[in-house]
């Protein structure tokens, strides 16, 4: 039995009878205070996530903000600095913030410029330029910090990219290591575990890709993982989603395979295995943000249709589905 509850215009929230059986419960938290938007970036530092950026369906916007999961409440830090982008990457190393590459709408421009965000430093001076990405200006890429370090790859300039370049903050430098195997791509995402980054999904040319990789700290090389389409009851082929780890297990979030998702994939890397859990219980979404912070775990932003979103949503995997709370 299929029930649909109407939210608002336009958007409808399902689930089955199937679903409710699923582990995973959804708690709706205070809003986003910016503005409605998509594609946007998130990253973490300490007890905050901060989370700016995105296109708002006619501009691309330029503003960040921080949350406070302990008292439930955003604040708005220091505005970026360089031109509104949509599609760029970020992620967060040793107390900083960084976030670069994406794509501006205004100048039709691909983007390769790179910044840091100090959340100590004084206010007006919290962002600073440094190295731009060693790569080709692109957008939809995926990034993510792992020992130390930060990385950035695949996504699109023209072309469809699954190139990797390392980015050290302690000598501001960049060098290039091992492509992603596999296809090339864009809208995949990355979550980490441990000493390893795990990148998947995404879209090669309006192909939905299946391949799905680990990347080691040590080794500086990929493994392949069990396919995401696996069997007729295991598929999580999709673009534009979003990813976060928590408590050794990664998390893949709705997105779209040619109709918007709000299905929720647990990856435990020990099993090299997926667990599908209770889906978003707001809007199916796409071009949204995940973040965890400590051992709660969040999603914000992103689109169904034309509709942009703007509702907070945290996410407790162990938890049984109360549609009450």
């Amino acid at each position: 039995m299929l029930l649909c509850i109407g939210l608002g215009l336009f958007v409808f929230s399902c689930t089955t009878d199937e679903d409710e059986e699923l582990m995973g419960n959804w708690i709706r938290r205070s809003d986003f205070e910016g503005i409605t938007r998509s594609s946007s970036v998130s990253f973490t530092i300490g007890e905050f996530a901060y989370v700016g950026l995105g296109y708002d369906g006619d501009d691309d916007l330029v503003d960040f903000w921080r949350y406070d999961a302990s008292q439930d409440f955003w604040t708005r830090v220091d505005t970026f600095p360089g031109v509104g982008r949509r599609g760029a990457i970020a992620f967060s190393i040793d107390g900083k913030g960084y976030v670069g590459t994406g794509y501006n709408g205004e100048a039709d421009q691909e983007l390769k410029d790179f910044w840091s965000f100090d959340p100590n430093a004084s206010p007006g001076t919290q962002w600073q330029q440094v190295a731009d990405f060693a790569g080709s200006a692109r957008y939809n890429a995926v990034g993510f910090a792992l020992s130390g370090l930060g990385y950035i790859g695949t996504g699109y300039d023209g072309n469809w990219l699954k190139d990797f370049y390392e980015y050290d903050p302690n000598t501001n430098t960049w060098q290039q290591v091992v492509s992603l195997g596999g296809s090339k791509r864009e809208d995949a995402v990355a979550f980490v575990i441990d000493d390893q980054a795990y990148v998947g999904t995404g879209r090669n040319n309006g192909v939905y890709e299946f391949d799905f990789w680990a990347f080691s700290a040590n080794t500086k090389t990929w493994t392949r993982k069990l396919e995401l389409d696996e069997d007729d009851d295991y598929n999580i082929i999709r673009h534009n989603a979003s990813a976060f780890s928590l408590g050794g297990l990664g998390y893949i979030i709705g997105g779209s395979n040619g109709s918007t998702l709000n299905a929720v994939w647990e990856y435990d890397p020990l099993l090299d295995s997926w667990e599908q859990l209770t889906g978003i219980e707001g809007s199916a979404r796409e071009g949204h943000v995940a973040f965890s912070i400590n051992s709660r775990a969040y999603i914000t932003t992103g689109r169904t249709s034309s509709i942009r979103l703007d509702d907070l949503w945290e996410f407790q995997p162990n938890e049984e589905y109360d549609e009450d709370d």
